[in-house]
């Protein structure tokens, strides 16, 4: 059964700002996210260890969010804002270990 039409985006920037970022978005907000915990927490072999399947998991949950939206462009600037907020997260706990 096809898809209705009215529903399909008819804007090919809008679904390249999708896909976009839902696949480098999604990916540098898993990364940091992982990279993140790793610092805070205080298993932190056992966090990379299960990261691998976890990143994955949280990639594809990411990946899915963009096309809840709109706008293509609103969800790179939410996801650029997330990652601006994971880094300072991960700097601040990367200027606290002196093993880094």
């Amino acid at each position: 059964m096809p898809a209705n039409q009215k529903y399909l985006n008819k804007s090919s920037w809008q679904q390249f700002a999708k896909i976009s970022s839902g696949i480098l978005g999604g990916y540098i907000i898993t990364a940091l996210l992982h990279m993140s915990i790793t610092l805070w927490l205080p298993y932190s072999k056992e966090v990379l260890v299960t990261s691998i399947i976890s990143f994955f998991i949280v990639w594809c949950f990411f990946l899915i969010i963009p096309f809840l939206f709109k706008n293509g462009w609103k969800v790179w600037g939410l996801y650029m804002l997330i990652s601006i907020i994971l880094y300072s997260i991960y700097s601040c706990g990367n200027q606290n270990n002196p093993f880094i």
